[in-house]
């Protein structure tokens, strides 16, 4: 099957697991198990793929700019400062790393 072939069967899945979603029982995804284990999924999922962009490159683990720009950032969620000063915190990071040649 082509590349095409397979995004229009990825599509059509996905379609299908939305719409299943409405066809099941409310009293289902309001239950207090359910909530929790849809907030954990999502915390988990969203923590990988910030850690594989931090300091992967294709095949390869690669430590550069991204990775100071990530510990920045945490740096400024544990001081609990507001998202705004999160994302430029990070930024100027991987700016001044990258200015510095480290990535």
């Amino acid at each position: 099957m082509s590349l095409w072939g397979w995004i229009l069967v990825a599509c059509a899945a996905a379609y299908a697991l939305k719409l299943l979603g409405y066809l099941l029982p409310r009293r289902w995804m309001e239950n207090e198990r359910m909530l929790r284990i849809a907030g954990t999924v999502t915390i988990g999922l969203l923590a990988s793929l910030t850690a594989v962009n931090a300091v992967a490159a294709g095949q390869a683990l690669v430590l550069d700019a991204r990775l100071g720009a990530l510990v920045a950032a945490a740096l400024a969620l544990a001081l609990r400062a507001p998202f705004l000063v999160v994302v430029i915190a990070g930024a100027a990071a991987a700016a001044l790393l990258r200015m510095l040649g480290w990535g």
